[in-house]
């Protein structure tokens, strides 16, 4: 019977094995058939981990990274410190340099620490944690999976050398808080890199590898202490290191260790970005490029871009001063406003909430509310968005959009926003770009080039450009500056105003445009007329489709005080015409991108530059004697127009330069658009919702031109002086009187030396400056004693439709004092306590 029993046991053992041997057996063929479907046998171990791509400055400097879930840098194991590979020998796998993939002595001593509760290591070997993680979905928990990544560990060991497969790990595995591989988990955790680990911080970094989230020394230090001191014994057992190195490095670890550091931080969230609205506006236009095609958090590319990060420090820096100042003067006109309110309704509204039981009258009720929602949305939305991007948990993605477009709403409405971008004339080159007061959750719109507001007196000079062309004006021209109304097409009048409500009489053109005068300016475009103006400056900023141009352009006289939308790079480009003597310059970003492999595999810049050479002569969107002309009346701004007071607050400049403020209606908008020989700077503060004001007088030339100013003569501060260059041909100088014209023989007065294009110098004499104060006497005591009626109070110096006496017609005519005409034959200034304001931009 015992014999019996003995050999139904043996049968039924032999029956167990055979089976078992049928299954494994099928199992190995099913994963060896399913590995030559992973990857061929000859791209064993030259498998592609995942790269951030790195984006590069002008000069090659480290801008950001772009990388999903892996932050990664591969560094050679050459350039590690031995103390390293001991550790991770000493952790991982004390057999590595005498197995061939697989050890049994590793499996079973990690059966042995599972069967004792003493866990020091695990059973893989180093070449199979390598092969589980590169060729095998390691969620899989099946013996299908294991086969697989040990016939993958047996590959590699035969293809690969102890030491590729050592640099393969080290750069490949993740070692907790976001970082894959050894140098960005240095960075990570101690803030230098792998090639500077100390004994000490190569074992904290190696006791990661088995379980990041129990032994991290920022989450659980006094855990992770332990391990590291136990790793460091055995260290010292196998002869790695001696007992006085192990407990050196020991205590100098923990003696400078960081205890303040935020726990359950990532590098994910840490990452680096020193200009980021320039690099998620690089980020947007290689995804247009790519196409899908490849992956720019994966794939290792390295994107060389034009950005300066001397000059972007520098942006930074101002745009954060201009941001304080501004939103200090905001505030504080707000709160006055406030006051009152708090103080008599408040505790109205709280009083009826307590007597009628009507908490949701309860302003102090509401404002605790308001203050739990806040702190909700900045602690603890940016982690139920990262799950949700994680995750793709959509039940949580459209609550969290629905609360981030409220607050940039009203974030919109209340806070100051601004942009500033720096051009390279000659290039194109986008140098520095501000896209917003800080790049964060809620606060990614790049104004810089998403941003359509209006320019104000910033874009007079784009319609002041053609004005020079006709050659019906120059710097030189006489226009008279007084009330005025001019007839839009549908009847409806148009009557601007001057900043101040002041009026100059005779000016130059040069001196309406430095000093920024409406009805001059609105002269100009009536005589040029809308098609040339709008044309010029479509050309001008570079807008070329039919469509946009009918939509962005209204064909109105506020189109002459910039009541219209456009963003500062657009403006930025178009003063940069100027400064190039004419040419067009085209905003550029991406120089080139090299794959991994240091393959160049897509230019911009090649593109744009053969683009323009095809172009040739067309390459001029005016000519360079018109450039220059405008390059010289827009100095003038800058030494004595609307711009003096922010040259004069930096104590001038090193180099010529020439610009324009602007400021739109209630001081929403304010604009400072400048160049010097080398870079043009747009400069824009103000709201993304329509309708705020920065505040009474809070103009171009206060808030915007400060900042550009400082900023441009920080960046030219190591240059050599360059003046404008000027046009071989097609310049004449010429010295003018105050009016413009020759001082006759003898003349003793004032002169000045004036630009024009040749051909449009002036010929006459300036026979009438002794008499003109004298006859504009005349002409104003005439006009009172023939248009002034009965009981016309004094505050209302001209009537409206009254047909003038010819004598006043023509000497008016002949001073060009009569800027518009009403259907009746009369002039039409309304009278200016009467005017519309709210069509009219105040400027600078």
């Amino acid at each position: 019977m015992g014999v019996q029993r003995s050999t139904l046991f043996l049968n039924v053992l032999i029956g167990v094995l055979l089976l078992w041997s049928i299954g494994t057996g099928i199992g190995v063929g099913l994963a060896l058939a399913g590995t030559l479907n992973i990857e061929h046998f000859y791209d064993v171990g030259r498998s592609k981990v995942a790269l951030p791509s790195k984006v590069l400055d002008v000069k090659d400097r480290l801008i950001t990274e772009f990388f999903s879930h892996e932050k990664r840098e591969i560094v050679s194991i050459e350039e590690l410190p031995p103390h390293l590979i001991y550790a991770l020998i000493t952790r991982e796998d004390q057999e590595f340099f005498r197995h061939n993939g697989f050890s049994v002595r590793n499996f079973f001593r990690a059966l042995w620490n599972i069967v004792t509760g003493q866990y020091f290591s695990g059973g893989s070997t180093i070449t199979q944690q390598v092969a589980g993680y590169l060729y095998t979905d390691r969620r899989e928990i099946t013996i299908t999976r294991k086969l697989k990544e040990l016939w993958w560990a047996f590959q590699l060991e035969r293809n690969l050398t102890k030491k590729e497969i050592l640099e393969l790990y080290l750069n490949t595995m993740y070692f907790g808080a976001g970082t894959y591989g050894v140098e960005a988990a240095s960075q990570f955790y101690f803030g230098h890199s792998a090639r500077e680990l100390s004994l000490a911080e190569s074992v904290m970094l190696v006791i990661q590898l088995a379980s990041p989230a129990r032994y991290s020394p920022i989450n659980h230090p006094e855990r992770a202490k332990k391990m590291q001191w136990t790793v460091l014994q055995e260290m010292v057992r196998l002869g790695y290191a001696t007992e006085e190195e192990a407990k050196a490095s020991f205590d100098e670890f923990w003696r400078n260790f960081d205890y303040t550091r935020p726990q359950n931080t990532s590098a994910f969230f840490e990452r680096e970005d020193r200009a980021p609205y320039f690099s998620e506006y690089v980020r947007q236009q290689l995804e247009e490029r790519l196409l899908g095609t490849f992956n720019i958090y994966t794939d290792g590319f390295v994107i060389h871009t034009t950005l300066n990060l001397d000059f972007q420090e520098k942006a930074d820096r101002y745009m954060q001063e201009g941001f304080a100042r501004v939103n200090a003067v905001y505030r504080s006109n707000r709160s006055r406003a406030r006051s009152k309110a708090e103080q008599e309704f408040i505790p109205v509204l709280d009083m009826l909430s307590l007597a009628f039981d009507l908490p949701e009258i309860a302003a102090g009720e509401r404002r605790r509310m308001q203050d739990a929602k806040q702190y909700a949305m900045d602690n603890l939305f940016p982690v139920l968005e990262m799950s949700t991007n994680l995750f793709d948990i959509q039940e949580l993605a459209t609550p969290i959009e629905r609360e981030n477009r409220k607050r940039q709403q009203e974030r919109g409405r209340t806070r100051v926003e601004g942009a500033l971008i720096t051009l390279e004339n000659d290039t194109g080159y986008i140098l520095a770009m501000v896209g917003g007061s800080s790049f964060e959750q809620i606060n990614q719109f790049n104004r810089a080039v998403q941003a359509k507001v209006q320019p104000g007196s910033s874009f007079k000079p784009l319609y002041y450009s053609a004005a020079i062309d006709s050659r019906k004006f120059t710097p030189a021209t006489l226009i008279y500056d007084a009330p005025v109304v001019f007839w839009n097409d549908d009847g409806t009048p148009y009557t601007p105003l001057n900043y101040r409500g002041e009026w100059k009489g005779y000016v130059t053109v040069r001196e309406a445009l430095s000093h920024s005068m409406n009805v001059p300016s609105l002269k100009v475009l009536d005589a040029i007329g809308f098609d040339a103006a709008i044309e010029r400056a479509a050309l001008l900023l570079g807008i070329s489709d039919p469509t946009e141009i009918a939509r962005t352009f209204p064909r109105k006289y506020p189109l002459g005080l910039g009541v219209i939308t456009v963003s500062p790079i657009q403006m930025a480009r178009a003063y940069a015409v100027f400064a190039s003597g004419g040419k067009e310059v085209t905003p550029l970003a991406i120089r080139y991108v090299e794959d991994r492999n240091g393959r160049i595999v897509l230019e911009p810049e090649k593109e744009l530059r053969e683009e323009q050479k095809r172009k040739g002569d067309a390459i001029y969107l005016i000519s360079p004697q018109t450039a220059y002309i405008m390059t010289s009346l827009l100095q003038s701004t800058v030494e004595e127009g609307t711009l003096r007071y922010a040259r004069q607050l930096v104590g001038g400049f090193p180099m010529p330069m020439a610009g324009k403020t602007g400021t739109t209606q209630n001081w929403s908008d304010v604009w400072t658009v400048g160049f010097s020989p080398y870079f043009t700077t747009a400069v824009w503060f103000g709201f993304d919702q329509p309708g705020n004001s920065l505040g009474v007088n809070q103009t171009g030339a206060v808030t915007a031109g400060p900042v550009w100013a400082r900023y441009m003569k920080a960046i030219h501060e190591d240059l050599p002086p360059k003046d404008f260059p000027k046009p071989s041909r097609g310049i004449v100088e010429v010295e003018v009187t105050e009016h413009g014209l020759l001082p006759p023989p003898g003349y003793t007065g004032e002169v000045r030396t004036e630009v024009f294009l040749t051909g449009t110098e002036p010929k006459e004499f300036d026979s009438i400056v002794e008499f003109e104060q004298e006859r504009d006497q005349i002409l104003e005591s005439k006009l009172f004693d023939s248009l002034l009626v009965q009981d016309t109070p004094d505050e209302l110096p001209l009537s409206i439709g009254i047909e003038l006496d010819p004598e006043i017609r023509n000497l008016m005519e002949s001073l060009d004092a009569e800027p518009s005409a009403t259907p009746g034959g009369g002039i039409a200034p309304t009278p200016q306590e009467e005017l519309d304001l709210s069509s009219n931009p105040l400027l600078d």
